[in-house]
């Protein structure tokens, strides 16, 4: 079982990034997804949540009308688009898969900055 973040970097505020996460070793449609982020001296917290299928997305308060959940099944990945940007998202950003078994990636950097 693999999930492999991508897209992380150094954005300016009110700058945007894609994030992505690659799963493979499990059946990828089976499982809901969720994004995480971890902030310098902060404990680990929920972003953003998908079903199985992609029907259904819920957000974290702080990163509504901002961040957008979704998912390609035919691809086993998930994405996070990031928009308006703000330094108080900076963060290591996880993916997580919710199934039989819970599994996690490793996390990708985003620095929010100018």
């Amino acid at each position: 079982v693999q999930l492999v973040e991508s897209g992380g970097g150094l954005v300016q505020p009110g700058g945007s990034l894609r994030l992505s996460c690659a799963a493979s070793g499990f059946t990828f449609s089976s499982y809901a997804m969720s994004w995480h982020r971890q902030g310098p001296g902060k404990e680990r917290v929920s972003v953003a949540f998908i079903t199985n299928d992609g029907g259904t997305a819920n957000y974290a308060d702080s990163v509504k009308g901002r961040f957008t959940i979704s998912r390609d099944n035919a691809k086993n990945t998930v994405y996070l688009q990031m928009n308006s940007l703000k330094p108080e998202d900076t963060s290591v950003y996880y993916c997580k898969a919710w199934g039989p078994g819970n599994y996690w990636g490793k996390g990708t950097l985003v620095t929010v900055s100018s």
